[in-house]
């Protein structure tokens, strides 16, 4: 018989469609389960004008049989059918679609088609050295039979069939020390694949298992028997009407799917017409995978093309800062890949992807206000990675994120939203108050933090490494400004009394130069008003904060040069002080000890390390003597 050569330039183009254009072999099944599903479409759609060449609707089919010994897999169809013709021009025409012919002719009908490229078909060399098609359509007496062995060729003839529809033979390569073909082979693999590609292809996806029945009226006795299994679920849960679906459902499909011990604390479940049509089925997890704040971690949502899975993870999907969302896209209007397993990078790519953040936002929002409980759990698990979308790409999305976080409050040691701590503040209050901390009980019993307390204001309590940064970034919240009060920002004196401690330090001017040689280390000393009933306490001067310094020393690249500009602040009121001024009249030497010992429990009650504990403990010895 005489052997065809493919219509194309040059036979490199099939030898770069077989091994280039898709990452991964099993991805033929699904591509040959697409073209079987839109033979079936197409004599579907013709049947509703020509009744007669239809079947009843539960009677369409796929059907897969595997051979192991002869190393042969088949996948059938009860479809429309290819002539001698099509053959010709859709096998042996390389990247010629006859389903996007189908779908030109036809779209005023809003038919929905898979295969629209014409090079899914051509996967099966992958794992296939023989491939075979017979085929034969509806009213016609012959059948076809086109057949190749890959670049070399194909041939075309006659053959008997007695239904209609398509036929594909694959005969299987040969296991090699690199590939085991012959798990596409196994019944195990093949219903793998089904569910994880195919699952939701409108028609039952059927195949044949030998199993183990009881024998009717012969106890314990056993035969076995074929018997035929759908391997598919048809229709899935997010082409359902929400008001049709249980929250035992979702949470079933949720767990299953996403391998999840338990169920979401929120689902988004909508349908999104317009100039891009998708429909979302979106989780927000109960609680952090273990490796979620990892690099293993990866992000992204399932992407399906009229139920069909093209992409098992779509990281375009979701922006980092929503990263811990799963689910799916199912959406016709996507420009994919030829591959079907990327996307191209276009409009309704962006168009979907920008309408997801939406959501998500507006909906984490409305949990908030409708079950705080479950948002508080969530944001548990959740918020530092909200936090750091603040902090990201230069303050980008804090319009985005702002009103979602949220900060332990000195107000009842409960979590407030920026909007909350706002709407509190009495009409003095120009600022936004914070204290860090290890815990919220260290950062509230921060000197500098009970004396903005004690004039009636509000802190919220940072404990997190990024909070300050998320913070600093937003640098305003509704026109408040954000304030440390380890800082030299914080300015609770009032008028009359900023000129009194002007007075005090101009007057102490020695003590204080005295105080900052003994110490060493201080960018300067000072009296202060604004550090309740302690003796000292620790602030930072210029734009780096003591908390920021000490996060900032824990990188990796760090090189010890991140250091706060400290300020010992003295309450110029304290016993202490006025032993400290006495001694430096009088003792000098034991002033110094003195000041040392101040400088330390300063820097304890601001949660930094002592600098010499053996000096320390020597110092605490001699006064216990």
């Amino acid at each position: 018989m005489e052997k065809r050569q493919f219509q194309t330039e040059s036979k490199k183009l099939l030898d770069m469609m077989i091994n280039s254009i898709y990452t991964h072999k099993e991805i033929f099944l699904r591509e040959l389960i697409s073209n079987a599903s839109d033979a079936i479409d197409k004599r579907y759609f013709k049947s509703l004008t020509m009744p007669e060449c239809g079947l009843n609707r539960d009677e369409y089919e796929i059907l897969i049989s595997a051979d192991e010994e002869n190393r042969i897999l088949k996948i059938s169809d009860n479809g429309c059918g290819m002539t001698a013709e099509e053959l010709e021009n859709n096998l042996g025409t390389i990247a010629k679609s006859g389903s996007f012919d189908f779908k030109s002719e036809n779209s005023a009908d809003n038919v929905d088609i898979i295969g629209q490229f014409g090079v899914g078909f051509y996967s099966a060399f992958m794992v296939a050295e023989k491939v075979t098609v017979v085929s034969k359509v509806y009213g016609a007496e012959k059948a076809y039979k086109w057949e190749s062995e890959g670049v070399d060729g194909y041939t075309l003839e006659e053959c008997e069939k007695d239904s209609v529809g398509t036929e594909i033979t694959l005969h299987i390569k040969p296991d090699s020390e690199e590939e085991d073909y012959c798990e596409f082979l196994e019944q195990y693999s093949i219903q793998r694949l089904v569910k994880k590609y195919s699952d939701y292809i409108h028609y039952p996806i059927k195949m044949d298992f030998e199993v183990n029945k009881p024998v009717e009226g012969k106890e314990g006795e056993t035969e076995k028997v074929i018997e035929r299994r759908t391997l598919n679920s048809i229709t899935p849960l997010w082409k359902k009407p929400a008001a049709e679906v249980t929250e035992e459902e979702y949470n079933n499909f949720y767990t299953s799917s996403f391998m999840d011990y338990e169920p979401p604390i929120k689902v988004m479940h909508y349908k999104q017409e317009g100039t891009v049509e998708y429909t979302a089925l979106l989780y927000v997890p109960s609680h952090a995978p273990f490796d979620y704040y990892s690099k293993n971690y990866e992000k992204g949502l399932r992407l399906y093309s009229s139920g069909v899975m093209v992409m098992d993870r779509c990281d375009e999907m979701l922006p980092d800062y929503f990263s811990f969302v799963k689910g799916l896209i199912d959406s016709s209007d996507i420009s994919l890949n030829i591959s079907r397993e990327t996307l191209q990078q276009d409009h309704q790519l962006r168009t979907i992807a920008k309408a997801v953040e939406k959501k998500i936002k507006s909906e984490l929002q409305k949990l908030m206000e409708t079950d705080r409980e479950k948002y508080e759990k969530f944001y548990k698990a959740f918020g530092s990675q909200l936090k750091f979308g603040v902090y990201s790409d230069y303050g980008t999305h804090k319009e985005l994120l702002q009103d979602l976080i949220m900060f332990t409050s000195s107000n009842e040691m409960k979590y407030t939203t920026l909007k909350e701590y706002v709407s509190r503040m009495p009409e003095a209050q120009k600022s936004i108050y914070y204290a860090c901390g290890d815990t919220a009980e260290k950062a509230l019993k921060l000197p500098q933090a009970a004396a903005v307390i004690a004039k009636g204001y509000e802190v919220l309590l940072l404990t997190e490494d990024v909070d300050e940064f998320t913070l600093k970034t937003m640098m305003t919240y509704e026109d408040k400004k954000f304030v440390n009060v380890s800082t030299d920002e914080l300015d609770l004196a009032t008028e009359e009394e900023t000129k009194k401690l002007e007075k005090e330090n101009k007057s102490g001017k020695k003590l204080l130069d005295f105080i900052k040689e003994s110490v060493g280390g201080l960018n300067s000393v000072k009296f202060s008003n604004a550090i309740g009933d302690h003796p000292a306490a620790l602030s930072s001067e210029g734009g780096m904060s003591i908390e920021m310094a000490r996060v900032l020393s824990k990188m990796p690249d760090a090189d010890g040069g991140l250091k706060a500009s400290l300020v010992l602040e003295i309450n110029s009121t304290h016993p202490i002080t006025e032993k400290i001024k006495e001694l430096f009249e009088t003792d000098k030497e034991k002033c110094a000890k003195y000041c040392k010992l101040l400088y330390a429990q300063a820097r304890l009650l601001s949660g930094l390390e002592i600098e010499n504990a053996e000096e320390f403990s020597g110092l605490i010895s001699e006064l216990m003597v």
